[in-house]
């Protein structure tokens, strides 16, 4: 009659030792072999809830949400200044696969232009906000680590822009404030001013309403607008000049730039579309 063992009851050292290895729920700082460490909460063996890390290589600290291993959710993004050895914020706000995301569908806009060097306007909650620099910051919608959508960057020159934003670029409507109170509103692409807008040269009391393509005014209209309030106006006001038809002058043209436009193509302007007959 053979020999017949008995079936093993406990387990293998082996496998209890992986199982308390397994992190869940909340832990000490845990130290990677390269150096980075992690103080929070886990899931399988995975960061998941609330915690710190700290990157050795590049100093950077988050403080936030995680899942799954990644960050998402709300955090804070820091760095270590190199003068201070202090931490100084790079980004505040939302976070999604890891990567700096807002999500914001509805919004509405008040301009606030004339007369005025604010800019007010209604937005619904939500924002991320990251740090360049002392002076320079960017607030508002996030895609996939790139400003997308409607926000405001102040750069370290004193210019601001607040409006859309599509993969790092001014696109869409947006307000660009110039350092000594020029702004321009209206339509941009690709980061550029490209269709209609309004330039008001409030330093010297004009205003230019026009087309714009790839950053260039092709076609518009200049009026004296606020001389009185004017830093430097110009010396002699716009004299009132009329066409038959002038609205028919503009339009010829800005459909001649918008087809020149789109065939990338650098063309004279017929000659037709420069004037009309003027009226005495």
């Amino acid at each position: 009659m053979p020999f017949l063992k008995r079936p093993q009851t406990t387990e293998p050292l082996v496998k209890l030792w992986d199982k308390k290895a397994q992190k869940c729920g909340p832990h000490h700082t845990v130290y990677s072999v390269n150096g980075d460490q992690y103080t929070g909460e886990w899931m399988d063996n995975k960061k998941h809830g609330k915690g710190a890390q700290v990157w050795k290589k590049t100093g950077m600290i988050y403080d936030g949400d995680w899942r799954c291993g990644k960050r998402e959710g709300y955090g804070t993004l820091s760095k270590t200044d190199p003068e201070t050895k202090e931490y100084v914020r790079v980004y505040v706000g939302s976070w999604r696969n890891d990567k700096k995301e807002v999500s914001i569908k509805h919004f509405a806009i008040i301009w606030s232009v004339v007369n005025t060097n604010t800019l007010s306007a209604f937005r619904s909650k939500g924002a991320g906000t990251c740090f360049y620099s002392p002076s320079a910051f960017y607030e508002g919608q996030w895609r996939e680590d790139q400003r997308s959508g409607w926000g405001r960057m102040q750069y370290e020159n004193g210019e601001l822009y607040e409006g859309e934003w599509l993969k790092d670029k001014h696109h869409g409507q947006g307000l660009l404030l110039l350092a000594n109170g020029n702004r321009f509103v209206g339509t941009w692409s690709d980061g550029q001013k490209n269709g209609h807008g309004k330039f008001y040269y409030l330093d010297r009391g004009q205003l230019y309403e026009g087309f714009w393509v790839d950053g260039v005014a092709k076609c518009g209209t200049v009026f004296d607008f606020g001389r009185e309030a004017a830093v430097r106006p110009t010396v002699y006001p716009i004299p009132k000049v009329c066409l038959q038809d002038s609205q028919a002058v503009l339009m010829e043209a800005q459909a001649y730039f918008t087809e020149d436009k789109e065939k990338s193509t650098e063309t004279m302007i017929p000659s037709h579309i420069v004037a009309r007959q003027y009226v005495p």
